[in-house]
Parts: C-alpha cells; sequence; structure tokens
C-alpha cells in the first residue's frame, strides 16, 4: 500500500465563498476522494491549522509519498515543517507539488531557486503530453483542455528538470513546462502546474489521473534510504 499525505494549506476555502462552493470539503479533500479509489493507496489529509502544521515527525514518518497545494499562506510555514518534508524527501519520501506549490518554502528548498515565473488569471488551458511513455502519463490523452485555469507562463525558474513530462499552452500565447520531475536524494519529485483554487481542476478527470499516476511513480523504491556520510577504514591492505 501507498501511504500518501494531501498537504493543503486550506485558507481560500474558508475565506472565499466562491472557492468554497467549488471545493466545500477542501482541496485537499476533493484528491483525496479521487485517490481512495485506488485499492493500493491509503489517504490521509493535512493542513496547515493543524497540530505541528499536519507535518509531525510522526505524519511524515508514515507518508510515502506527500501532495503539497499552498498558495496565499507560504510564509506561516514553519522552518522546522519545512526542514523535515526536505530530509524525508531525501529519505526517499515522495513529494508531489500542486499549482502555486512552485512558491511553497519546501519546493524552493528542493530546487535552490527562486522558482518565478509569469502568471495571469483566467485563461483557456491546453495541457500537451510530450513523453507519453512516461509512467506519469499512462492513460493520458495526447492533449487536454481546461477551460479556464491561472496562467502560468515561462521563463520558469527552476533547474533544468530530469524530465518535461507535459506542456501548457494557453490561449493568450504563453507556453509552460507544466509537468516536470526531479530526484533529490533518494526521493523523486513532480511538480504540475494546473490547479488554481477559482476554478474546478481538481474534477477534472485528466488532471486527477495525471496525480494518481504521479502517486504510483513518486512512491519509495525498495531498500532506499539516505545516503550516510561515513569514514569507513580501507577494503585493501
Amino acid at each position: 500500500m501507498i501511504r500518501v499525505l494531501i498537504w493543503n494549506e486550506y485558507r481560500h476555502e474558508k475565506c472565499q465563498p466562491e472557492v468554497a462552493k467549488i471545493y466545500p470539503q477542501g482541496m485537499h479533500a476533493a484528491i483525496g476522494e479521487y485517490l481512495m479509489q485506488d485499492e493500493d493507496i491509503i489517504v490521509k489529509l493535512a493542513c496547515l491549522d493543524d497540530p505541528e502544521q499536519g507535518l509531525s515527525e510522526e505524519a511524515l514518518a508514515e507518508t510515502d509519498v506527500l501532495i503539497w497545494w499552498g498558495h496565499m499562506a507560504h510564509d506561516e510555514v514553519a522552518e522546522r515543517s519545512v526542514e523535515r518534508v526536505c530530509r524525508r524527501v531525501g529519505e526517499g519520501m515522495g513529494f508531489i507539488g500542486l499549482h502555486s506549490a512552485h512558491h511553497s518554502k519546501v519546493f524552493k528548498r528542493l530546487t535552490g531557486t527562486s522558482c518565478n515565473l509569469k502568471w495571469r488569471h483566467g485563461d483557456r488551458e491546453r495541457v500537451w503530453t510530450v513523453v507519453p511513455s512516461h509512467p506519469i502519463a499512462q492513460g493520458v490523452p495526447e492533449q487536454f483542455e481546461l477551460p479556464m485555469e491561472e496562467m502560468y507562463g515561462e521563463p520558469f525558474d527552476i533547474p533544468t528538470p530530469d524530465e518535461v513530462v507535459f506542456m501548457g499552452w494557453f490561449a493568450g500565447g504563453e507556453v509552460f513546462r507544466s509537468g516536470v520531475t526531479y530526484r533529490r536524494g533518494a526521493g523523486r519529485i513532480f511538480y504540475f502546474q494546473p490547479g488554481h483554487e477559482e476554478y474546478p481542476t481538481f474534477r477534472n478527470r485528466n488532471v486527477l489521473r495525471i496525480i494518481r499516476n504521479a502517486v504510483h511513480w513518486a512512491e519509495p523504491e525498495p531498500g532506499t534510504h539516505q545516503i550516510e556520510c561515513t569514514n569507513p577504514a580501507p577494503l585493501e591492505g
């Protein structure tokens, strides 16, 4: 079984009625409802206002893949929470950053860059699958449309990804590396751009399928562990 923790700062849904109407139980609950249909996935939900921000040592020790959504409260995430998550990624925990998680403390710490980009509210997006053989792209069409999504555009200040699995094209003319992968230590990372809170993106079957595929891809590999800095004796005399 893959133990998934879906973390959401869970603020927009509480203070914006139009967001609450789309996601009455929160975006994390909408994603979790879909993932729980997979008999190989166990889902837990957490949010910023939980004890220890939902990111205690115990919670992360019991997590194989962490899904992260944040936007308006990045600065409220404590450094100790960031350190715990990044350490667990190094040890093999998978990390999936959704939409504005690109500016989360965790993602910026893992990438080492500003993660800045262009943005504009309200645009039609066409998501292109550029590596159809990738496990995260299994069952995803060559392209699919999101009638309304927040535009994210290049240049996107991230390190060169290991893989660019999806590209986004917006009706305003911009393009974006909308689905990219990395490895950090023993952990696998997937960043996926769609998911603005004002639109029902996490009701889209292709978006949800991609997230589910990413969970299976990011699952820790058997025997993975953090590499220790040791001072061994010589093997040869």
